[in-house]
């Protein structure tokens, strides 16, 4: 197994390991749990907003409160929480991820780049 391989591995491991953890302690089960899972990307989301306005010192009253690695760090919760989000919807999370990353890089890029 390439190390590309194995990282993918692990990262798919460490999703399904978070994803065990929140449904083990899920206060709200069902549909509504789905859903909240499923809100939590827009927290996320603003989060990262959030860092970039305060990288660049946007908001007068708070200046530079963040860096340009607190917003890489947000960006990363945004996909971990995207892919644990998928992975509520289907077990079948590295198939789906996979087959629609395909599909939009030859959309993007053309039959050729895959």
């Amino acid at each position: 197994m390439s190390e590309h391989d194995s990282s993918r591995e692990d990262l798919w491991t460490s999703v399904d390991a978070l994803w065990s953890w929140l449904e083990r302690d899920q206060p709200v089960n069902g549909r509504e749990g789905l859903l909240l899972r499923m809100l939590k990307l827009s927290e996320e989301v603003g989060e990262v907003s959030e860092a970039v306005i305060g990288a660049i010192g946007q908001n007068p009253r708070k200046g530079v409160s963040h860096t340009w690695d607190d917003v890489q760090g947000e960006l990363c919760d945004v996909v971990i929480t995207a892919l644990v989000a998928l992975r509520t919807l289907t077990p079948d999370t590295r198939e789906v991820f996979h087959r629609h990353l395909r599909g939009v890089t030859e959309r993007s890029l053309g039959n050729g780049a895959v």
